[in-house]
């Protein structure tokens, strides 16, 4: 055979390789969440998954008080961790935040997807420790510590400890101190804490009547305040009263146990995003103006809504579990393939978030959350603010709070010269 055919054989083998590895190239898929998140085959998602063989050095009990700071690897769920209003809750977080105070240091809480997942970032430092309970086996990476539970063996009258907290093995002045710190009595006081908390009226507060004047159509002696903001939030100014009623009951000096108080129920972090220090929230027309910079700031995140009387139970919902807790229910919604721009829809989908079945579903980023009282939120707030229309008339225009009563007050499209008419 002559040379120049094996070039050309060479030359024609080379072609047809890079043939081949262009056509895999084009056919690579790319997927889009709920959430926008792009993900290619082959792609798992955590660029650090294959990097299981990495260990940090642990982290000792003198490095976290230093640090002023211990970091809790836990799962979403109602029993371990799950954000509410800004307020951690949970069994394992409650008792988490007791042992921190102890050692005089704040608990950050990194969310991990499962239990493979929560001992990798243990072992690799992204944790202090772990604060769910483990089934205890015969791991030899991580030593069992501090809260336990237990329970009886069938046909046995022996109690031993089945699941357990962990931190990293050879971590001993951690494992020593949780030990040291956790006994049974603690665990008893901290249910009781969360039964009180979960079982109390969320807001303490004195009871006024929901409208002063039906006959005159004054609902409370706060009606010039709603008139003055509801612009300002773009909603009607008896859905402001209405929201405000489901919240306070129109006590200026209602607080609840997590601490958000005053009319509007504003939570403290979010009077220091807003620059107002939390000795002002008593203050009636402060905290409806920070109530309404969120109704506002809610307006502009679900502007994909396009129906304005649907967008404002989406807001309503947002200012009772967060938006990012709705984000999840529309992507829930929208997995389902039902409507995520419905509030309908969204609702049932916010009620299964309290399912572990759902929300521990790879789209729900938030976790868990206790969505029947959100759906009871906005249903109350709805009915009240429908009866107040039927009582208290006129206002201020409001920009896009459609109201029930269909007093519309949105900028509607004309039908002639004009580009819009109100």
């Amino acid at each position: 055979m002559k040379t120049g055919s094996y070039f050309e054989t060479a030359i024609l083998t080379i072609c047809l390789l890079s043939f081949t590895a262009s056509c895999k190239t084009e056919n690579k898929k790319t997927e889009y969440t709920p959430w926008g998140t792009v993900i290619e085959d082959g792609e798992t998602g955590d660029a650090e998954a294959s990097d299981s063989s990495s260990f940090a050095s642990n982290f000792s009990l003198a490095d976290i008080e230093n640090n002023g700071e211990l970091i809790m690897l836990t799962l979403s769920g109602p029993s371990t961790y799950y954000d509410y209003k800004g307020v951690g809750l949970g069994m394992d977080y409650l008792l988490c935040e007791k042992f921190a105070s102890s050692i005089g240091v704040s608990v950050r809480v990194e969310l991990c997807k499962d239990t493979l997942d929560m001992i990798n970032k243990l072992k690799k430092g992204k944790g202090d420790l772990i604060a769910y309970p483990l089934k205890k086996g015969k791991r030899n990476d991580i030593a069992y510590c501090g809260a336990y539970q237990t329970s009886k063996e069938k046909d046995s009258d022996q109690t031993t400890a089945s699941v357990q907290w962990a931190v990293n093995k050879g971590n001993k002045s951690l494992e020593e101190a949780l030990n040291h710190w956790f006994t049974p009595h603690i665990l008893a006081n901290v249910q009781k804490e969360e039964k009180r908390i979960l079982s109390e009226g969320l807001i303490i507060h004195k009871v006024y009547a929901p409208m002063i004047n039906a006959a005159g159509g004054v609902i409370s002696k706060y009606d010039h305040l709603f008139k003055k903001y509801a612009p300002m939030a773009r909603i009607d100014w008896r859905l402001m009263a209405a929201q405000c009623y489901t919240e306070s009951g129109f006590d200026t000096y209602a607080k609840s146990w997590a601490g958000y108080c005053g009319l509007m129920a504003i939570m403290p972090g979010t009077a220091k995003e807003l620059g107002i220090p939390v000795s002002s929230l008593t203050n009636p027309e402060i905290n409806i103006s920070a109530s309404a910079t969120c109704m506002a700031k809610f307006e502009r995140m679900f502007q994909d809504i396009g129906d304005p009387f649907e967008r404002l139970k989406f807001r309503l919902a947002a200012y009772n579990a967060g938006p990012w807790h709705i984000r999840d229910a529309m992507a829930l919604t929208r997995q389902h393939g039902k409507n995520p721009h419905r509030w309908d829809d969204v609702a049932e989908s916010v009620l299964k978030l309290s399912d572990p079945t759902y929300y521990k579903l790879p789209i729900i980023k938030c976790g868990y959350m206790r969505g029947s009282e959100t759906v009871n939120y906005v249903s109350k707030i709805m009915q009240r603010w429908s009866s107040y229309c039927g009582s208290a008339r006129g206002g201020v225009s409001t920009g896009n709070g459609l109201s029930p009563d269909f007093d519309h007050s949105i900028p509607q499209r004309a039908t002639k010269k004009y580009k819009y008419h109100v």
